[in-house]
């Protein structure tokens, strides 16, 4: 029986720096680049774009795809930065317990 409360209060304790975590990535912001800097794309810990800027040598009519492809790249460019934050911190927070590779936390 001790056990098992010593147990829920260690999940509690870890469920509250979960959401510390939570709140911690909230904030952070990533920066992606593409095309050598000419297209830029900041994220946040939520994956919102919170910028975009773009190079006005991009703004020809016959260059249109290649803008697109400009801004996939950079917005993915700066997803997986922000992913990569997560894991880091995710990592640090559960060193020591024994769960599964690529188990992605919070549940």
């Amino acid at each position: 029986m001790k056990d098992l409360l010593g147990l829920m209060g260690k999940a509690k304790e870890m469920q509250a720096k979960f959401r510390a975590m939570q709140d911690e990535i909230a904030t952070v912001e990533a920066a992606g680049q593409s095309g050598g800097g000419l297209v830029s794309v900041t994220l946040t810990g939520k994956f919102e774009m919170k910028s975009l800027k773009i190079d006005p040598s991009l703004f020809k009519e016959d260059d249109v795809e290649v803008l697109e492809d400009l801004l996939l790249a950079a917005h993915n460019d700066a997803r997986v930065k922000v992913e990569q934050i997560m894991q880091e911190k995710t990592k640090a927070l559960t060193a020591g317990l024994p769960i599964p590779p690529g188990m992605k936390l919070p549940f």
